[in-house]
């Protein structure tokens, strides 16, 4: 039981952050009704400009408590990340708003594939270390389970980040314009929305929380490339289908399922006669499956079109 609580808990952790990449994909599916498939190397870029700006900033904010300082380097990584979301969506996207939807697709592939070899050409090939924002420690008094204060902080900034995009998205007035958005563009632009200053806002949002997730998985996995948005990109696409493209609690829950069964079939891989390598195909293992019996995801709805 003790073993089967840790993988929980492990796997609690890794879907935290498969949940925030994944709000990204489902907040622009919402709104535009494409899959952004460079969310992935968004993720990416936030890990290298939190190693960045960690190398820059400490030396002055080395008095600071880890905590505050911690929190500017995020936050600032978020920021980067929105301003690269929105300029990737105006020089890339944008001018492709009218055509069809499998152009948009293609040219979605191929800025990934730019970001990464550009990010290759720029950082290197080879892995680099990333620091402890906050020097880790185990907590104590929980018997025989381990646990650092770095997955503490982990699960307790994305509990935060996904309130405040709830926030956002249903009590505002830019949330109001997304769902308005995502429902009728043309009703929405005809009630004076302006799309064009929505949709930047949603992909910098989605960006933004695609960089925290990157920071947040170095942190739990100390080691970034520039090809390490690929496979926790695309799971935390397949988290978005399970729970309901579109949908953002969906997204969450999904990210979180993904997180915990990778994690258990990991941690059981010689109980169950599943080699533990096989864990990443778990979730594509899932997607098949959803795809199959429940295309609209755990929490989406069927969506009828008029012919």
């Amino acid at each position: 039981m003790e073993q089967f609580i840790q993988q929980l808990l492990n796997g609690l952790f890794l879907g935290a952050i498969y949940a925030l990449i994944a709000l990204g994909y489902t907040m622009v599916y919402g709104v535009l009704r494409f899959i952004n498939f460079a969310h992935g190397d968004v993720f990416m870029l936030g890990a290298f400009a939190g190693y960045y700006l960690h190398k820059a900033l400490m030396p002055l904010m080395g008095a600071l408590p880890a905590p505050i300082s911690a929190a500017v380097i995020l936050l600032l990584a978020m920021a980067i990340c929105a301003a690269l979301g929105i300029l990737i969506e105006f020089l890339a996207y944008r001018p492709l708003r009218s055509r069809p939807r499998l152009n948009v697709l293609i040219t979605a592939i191929g800025v990934s594939l730019f970001l990464e070899y550009t990010g290759q050409l720029i950082f290197g090939a080879t892995q680099r270390p990333f620091p402890e924002v906050i020097p880790k420690k185990n907590i104590e008094g929980l018997g025989g389970l381990y646990v650092s204060n770095t997955q503490v902080i982990v699960l307790v900034t994305t509990v935060a980040l996904l309130v405040a995009l709830r926030f956002i998205v249903m009590k505002t007035k830019m949330g109001l314009a997304m769902r308005a958005l995502s429902l009728n563009p043309t009703a929405a632009t005809l009630m004076g929305v302006n799309n064009s200053v929505v949709i930047s806002f949603t992909f910098g949002l989605g960006s933004a929380l695609a960089a925290a997730g990157g920071i947040l998985y170095a942190s739990l996995y100390p080691s970034i490339e520039p090809f390490m948005g690929i496979l926790p990109g695309l799971k935390a696409f397949v988290a978005a289908v399970l729970g309901g493209i579109g949908n953002i609690p969906g997204a969450a829950l999904g990210g979180l399922i993904i997180g915990i069964t990778e994690t258990l079939v990991a941690g059981y891989s010689q109980d169950i006669g599943i080699p533990s390598g096989y864990k990443d195909g778990v979730a594509f293992v899932i997607l098949i499956l959803i795809l199959l019996f429940k295309p609209s995801g755990l929490l989406g709805k069927v969506e009828r079109e008029k012919v």
